[in-house]
């Protein structure tokens, strides 16, 4: 008997501004492994950190995903509905005593730590000293030098040692807010989410969500990180950067500019629609 879930995939963009060549990269790379797969493919909007939303940019990426022929399965999840769901796992690490509260401050941090992958490594200090709950700022996971390792669908053999190169890491912030690495686990879990294809701007993350999805027990996706798209100095594009937003009035362009950073090597398909692209462009594939 054939026990294997069937493909689930989702692109989950932060309404932040609106949709970008590098965010519109990403969504078609997971929209066609989807389709390739004959699987579902949904949409969440990663709006957990509120002080970066832009009021209308949820609907406006909506809006412009529909004008770009994408359909998605079932409600659009935003990550600002579910904090009673978020505070309800934290606090189950913090019963099991996996996480702890940190009232150290950045430039505390930054005076006893060292460079790591992404900044500095925490000490550990709180983890010892635990600080009263009055005095805390943040909650953080225990971890340890353990390596995570993976398969990354595109980059291949992927490990980490999450304490040595990153050190425990905030699950809540001092503002109160779930971080993105707990949100994401958690959403992942609960949409049943078996393939996550994004940009590798988050191959270094996926370790922690590793990491956080063993410590509750919880399966693991496949993963798979595409290439970013880069502006002419080397840096990625963001949604704050005006100069690239994708054309709701006219969608054929940008899903060609997509497809020729995604298949270089492919021939573009020759469309006259969106409906004719999207016709090539998942059936062509392998």
């Amino acid at each position: 008997m054939n026990t294997q879930k069937r493909y689930r995939g989702r692109f989950a963009p932060s309404p932040s501004g609106p949709l970008h060549l590098g965010s519109l990269v990403a969504a078609m790379a997971s929209y066609i492994d989807a389709k390739k797969n004959d699987g579902s493919w949904l949409v969440r909007m990663e709006d957990v950190d509120e002080t970066r939303t832009v009021p209308g940019a949820s609907d406006d990426i909506l809006r412009t995903l529909e004008q770009l022929g994408f359909e998605w399965e079932g409600a659009v999840i935003l990550q600002s509905a579910r904090k009673d769901r978020y505070a309800e796992v934290i606090a189950q690490l913090l019963d099991e005593g996996r996480a702890y509260y940190c009232s150290c401050s950045r430039s505390e941090i930054a005076r006893s730590a060292r460079r790591g992958i992404e900044g500095w490594v925490y000490p550990g200090t709180c983890r010892t000293s635990r600080p009263t709950i009055t005095r805390a700022k943040a909650i953080r996971l225990i971890t340890h030098d353990t390596p995570i390792s993976f398969v990354d669908g595109i980059k291949g053999v992927q490990s980490q040692s999450v304490e040595s190169e990153i050190g425990d890491f905030i699950i809540r912030r001092a503002d109160g807010f779930a971080a993105y690495q707990l949100a994401v686990v958690v959403d992942d879990f609960d949409q049943d989410i078996t393939h996550v294809v994004r940009g590798e701007d988050l191959l270094t993350s996926t370790p922690r969500q590793i990491l956080l999805q063993q410590i509750l027990q919880l399966p693991s996706p496949a993963y798979a990180h595409v290439p970013l798209v880069l502006d002419r100095e080397g840096r990625k594009l963001s949604k704050q950067d005006q100069a690239h937003p994708v054309s709701k009035n006219d969608p054929l362009p940008a899903l060609q500019d997509a497809w020729r950073f995604l298949y270089p090597e492919q021939a573009l398909p020759d469309a006259g629609s969106v409906e004719e692209f999207w016709s090539y462009a998942v059936w062509s594939q392998p």
